[in-house]
């Protein structure tokens, strides 16, 4: 007998070699009906695998996001069976799930592909899945496994093979259809009952520009017709979200060919935002007691050899600055906390002064390949909001936590609601991507978890996730259409201290290493900025807007009332306009809508007379007629109920 671990913390005794499946009928069978994969410590597996051993088990279904990938990984196969058989002779290379579908990089030979095959590719998979064709994982010999591609005459499945060790290299059979593959499936193709591809790119293979191109064809799937409906009405809904389209619509920022790919211009609208979302974050940290310093945008290469950013993170840098001096190089900067390590290092320090805490809105450059660079997403220059506190480790967990605490604050004061916290440790299989003692790792990563069991946080572990200096907590948040991202992350780094051999002198008059957490709230102003672009649409929350309110005057003779009107508002620090272009009052409407601007103040005779102003909500709500100091009001009693003060 053997015992399994639920995820309610229940424990069941079953004969050795029962499978998922038959756990889940133990439960119920309507469980049972809705289970497509499982998670047993913590490696997924199908729902018919013999389970051997006690451990803990997880049934996925398709509403688990592990659940999805195991779906749409078996789409992936069942893609490249449909494609396969519609071209001969097609080879094919590697097809994983991502976070909405799957893809597979495929060498088409002398096959053109498109678009417009794609219906036809989608009526075939369907075909093949009605088949109910079941999944199924074999163990095979690299010899054997070798042996079968090259008989395949597939360089690319040969060459992941000869990566391998016997006793590693799994099949995945279905139909007349085998694959390469490591496992995660969905019982059978049956399961797939919703296909849509989305998109046909070029992708080099393994991602090396020297290697030949392939084509990678995306899709995603669905249990149900009725799921894939919403999904692409939600795409549709994304569009008009998109970032890029109302940065430009809203006059935030545009970019340049000239100024170069990846550099973003601010517009003064955008500038504005900005600059009100670092004056937020700025009083909140002077509250928490943060020293705000500023550092140059470039640094002696020597430095960030220092670090350890140079070795990780050199080929995704902009080439070496050489100076007239011969052997001097510098680096456009990569990350500040090198810099915020001399600054604390300049001085010395007891451990009556720590903890010391360093924020600096930093401009950091990295070359992103061209290819990747998406809006504000993904960018070459960018500003992030970094902190590094300095402390002692027996400091280490209330500071952690009250980062925490500011991270949450920053999420209700700009309407993130829907989030998970995401504790991302080593890969306890390749520790080689990482520096630092074996004991200064697990001291760090035992910080984190106990923060977020502590701070009552929603979270999950992910191995692997981790940066090369430490374990983190990244926040990944639901926007308003459901998706997910990462925003905001915290790290505890014993790594860094060791490198520049910082110090403070403890209680006992010996020399001790502080520890250093870094944090980034908003992780970039820019990423920040379009991903509150999309959740918001570009209504923004009152306090942020760049516009709270213009002015339309219904004729020019009520032009000197606005004025004065416009006046009293600015006097109350209200952010205000006055339109006193030649059009028409619905036209001038019309586009204080189109530009998201949350009160439209009407003027004309009857308000004149009044000494009073008509107030539209943006959306179309009429407010009827008030004093302006009644307006005034209105806008302040709404910003501070969305902005309270931030408290320690």
């Amino acid at each position: 007998m053997i015992k399994i671990t639920l995820p309610d913390g229940s424990i069941k005794s079953f004969e050795a070699g029962t499978t998922p499946m038959e756990v889940a009928k133990s439960i119920s069978e309507g469980l049972a009906r809705n289970i497509i994969s499982a998670k047993f410590n913590n490696k997924i597996i199908e729902t018919s695998t013999p389970i051997q051993e006690d451990g803990s088990l997880v049934l996925l279904s398709f509403n688990d996001n592990e659940g999805k990938k195991t779906f749409w990984h078996s789409s992936a196969h069942l893609m490249a069976q449909a494609i396969l058989k519609m071209y001969p002779g097609v080879k094919l290379t590697i097809g994983p799930a991502v976070d909405n579908g799957f893809y597979y990089d495929i060498d088409f030979m002398d096959y053109k592909i498109s678009d417009a095959d794609f219906p036809k590719i989608e009526k075939k998979m369907l075909e093949l899945a009605r088949g109910k064709h079941e999944f199924k994982l074999r163990e095979v010999s690299k010899a054997d496994a070798l042996s079968y591609y090259k008989q395949e005459k597939n360089p690319y499945k040969v060459e992941l093979i000869e990566n391998l060790k016997d006793g590693e290299i799994t099949f995945c059979n279905h139909d007349d259809f085998t694959d390469l593959c490591r496992g995660g499936h969905i019982p059978n193709t049956g399961f797939i009952k919703a296909v849509k591809l989305m998109s046909v790119a070029g992708a080099y293979w393994r991602g090396d520009e020297k290697n030949p191109q392939l084509t990678r064809v995306y899709g995603v799937s669905f249990p149900k017709q009725k799921q894939l409906k919403e999904y692409l009405e939600l795409l549709e809904e994304a569009k008009k979200r998109d970032h890029r389209k109302l940065g430009k619509e809203l006059k935030l920022f545009t970019f340049s060919q000239q100024v170069g790919q990846g550099l973003p211009l601010w517009l003064p609208k955008g500038a504005a935002l900005r600059e009100r979302l670092e004056s937020f974050l700025k009083k909140a940290q002077a509250e928490a007691a943060y020293d705000q310093v500023v550092t140059p945008h470039i640094g002696n290469k020597d430095l960030y050899v220092c670090s350890g950013h140079y070795e990780k993170y050199g080929e995704d840098s902009f080439q070496p600055i050489n100076t007239p001096n011969e052997g001097e190089e510098f680096l456009l900067k990569p990350m500040n906390c090198p810099h915020h390590c001399e600054i604390y290092k300049s001085e010395s320090w007891s451990y009556k002064d720590l903890p010391v805490r360093y924020a600096e809105f930093g401009t950091v450059y990295r070359y992103e390949q061209s290819g990747e660079l998406h809006g504000l997403t993904r960018v070459r220059g960018f500003t992030q909001d970094d902190a590094h506190i300095f402390c002692t480790p027996d400091q280490l967990d209330l500071e952690f936590k009250k980062v925490i605490d500011l991270v949450l604050y920053v999420f209700n004061s700009l309407g993130f609601e829907d989030f998970t916290a995401q504790v991302s440790l080593r890969d306890p299989e390749n520790k080689t991507k990482y520096i630092g003692s074996e004991e200064n790792w697990e001291k760090a990563e035992k910080a984190i978890l106990n923060a977020a069991k502590e701070k009552g946080l929603k979270y999950v572990v992910e191995t692997g996730e981790a940066a090369f200096y430490g374990p983190k907590l990244d926040f990944m948040v639901k926007d308003a259409l459901g998706r997910s991202w990462q925003l905001g992350t915290i790290q505890v780094d014993y790594n860094l201290p060791e490198r520049f051999e910082l110090e403070y002198k403890g209680s006992d008059n010996e020399m001790h290493r502080p520890v250093m957490i870094h944090r980034a709230p908003f992780g970039s102003m820019e990423r920040f900025v379009a991903i509150l672009l999309e959740h918001t649409g570009g209504n923004f929350p009152l306090w942020l807007t760049p516009e709270q309110a213009t002015i339309l005057s219904i004729s020019e003779k009520y032009e000197n009332y606005s004025k004065k009107v416009l006046s009293l508002l600015k006097n109350h620090e209200i952010r205000a306009t006055f339109d006193n272009r030649s059009e028409t009052t619905g036209k001038k409407i019309r586009e204080a809508e189109m530009n998201k601007v949350p009160y439209m103040i009407i003027i004309g005779e009857k308000e004149e007379e009044e000494n009073s102003i008509s107030i539209r909500k943006h959306g179309g709500e009429d407010l009827g007629s008030m004093p302006v100091e009644e307006f005034v009001n209105r806008i302040n009693n709404e910003v501070d109920a969305s902005l309270s003060k931030f408290r320690v």
